[in-house]
């Protein structure tokens, strides 16, 4: 390679129309996919505190935000529910008639081009807050699993594009797909939370969805933040279970993970910038610290060149349309 002063990089800088040109990395709209939650009623828009501009919306007024999603050219929507029961086995879950199920149903109806990713887990739906059966006060991973599976199958005859499982049970995977085999639903893919990391990133994501632990926390079953390799054991086992997209979870803070998953794997890859994440960067911004703008397009850019094909993200539609604008 040519040193200086016979190669000179800032030649190819000077001009917003060469950067572009030589751009590596590039972000697209439909690689952006927007996480909704969804909860009873109509007219029902609540704002989330920790999490400026997000709210729990009734089914017609998500809508209204997916129609605004679909229209900024964000690839699809994740959909979380709220629901109005909730008890030990977390029943509302796989309940034909429960608000992710619904919303489902009319995003299909009303947007039939936007993908619709479901989560598929218990946190939501259980009185006592954790991800599966409470057995003596752990998490019993293998009587999970059928309700897991039961869930998948109900979002999968609501219409549902993806199921995406986020529990982190041992054996998740297999156990889904297996249920939607035998219900006919051969064409529903997994994306699957393969390597989740535990933390406290997610504590504005728990208010949104109403999901704090009741008691103790998630790390007897969601990775441990310093095992990497375990990480490629976790996505390479969801693989060989049959899941069709792997995710890391979080994003920003775990970019080796979402390197090494790509490279390794070559697998579709998504990668979820959090609620955490999307919070600092919103706090900040309202007190003058940083350009949010710009700080949200380097963040979701970072996470794009460190090999995610899709990123879920709640600045996904503000994303978008600077993407549009500035192409």
């Amino acid at each position: 390679m040519p040193s200086y002063p016979e190669y000179r990089p800032r030649r190819l800088r000077r001009t917003p129309a060469l950067r572009a040109m030589v751009r590596e990395t590039r972000l697209s709209p439909e690689q952006l996919i927007l996480p909704l939650f969804v909860r009873s009623g109509t007219g029902v828009r609540q704002p989330v505190g920790s999490m400026p501009g997000c709210f729990q919306t009734s089914v017609d007024e998500m809508l209204v935000d997916a129609r605004a999603a679909a229209a900024a050219g964000v690839g699809g929507v994740l959909l979380f529910g709220i629901p109005d029961y909730k008890d030990a086995e977390g029943s509302s879950a796989w309940d034909d008639a429960g608000p992710v199920q619904e919303a489902v149903r009319a995003l299909k109806r009303e947007l039939p081009g936007l993908v619709v990713i479901t989560d598929v887990c218990m946190c939501e739906y259980t009185d006592h807050g954790h991800c599966g059966v409470l057995v003596g006060g752990d998490v019993d991973n293998d009587a999970s699993l059928a309700l897991l599976a039961r869930e998948a199958v109900s979002h999968a005859r609501a219409g549902a594009d993806v199921v995406a499982p986020s529990d982190m049970m041992d054996g998740r995977v297999a156990a889904i797909r297996r249920a939607l085999d035998d219900a006919g639903h051969h064409a529903t893919p997994i994306l699957a939370y393969s390597a989740k990391f535990a933390g406290a990133f997610y504590g504005p994501f728990r208010e949104a969805a109403e999901s704090t632990p009741q008691s103790g926390d998630r790390r007897g079953y969601q990775m441990d933040a310093g095992n990497a390799d375990e990480a490629l054991r976790e996505v390479w086992q969801d693989i060989e279970e049959g899941a069709d997209m792997v995710m890391v979870k979080p994003a920003g803070p775990f970019l080796d993970i979402v390197a090494r998953v790509k490279q390794e794997t070559g697998y579709p890859l998504a990668a979820y910038q959090v609620s955490g994440e999307f919070a600092m960067i919103q706090a900040a911004a309202e007190r003058g610290w940083i350009d949010r703008d710009r700080v949200m397009m380097e963040s979701l850019l970072g996470i794009r060149r460190a090999g995610a094909d899709m990123i879920i993200t709640y600045f996904a539609v503000d994303a978008a349309r600077l993407l549009r604008t500035t192409g």
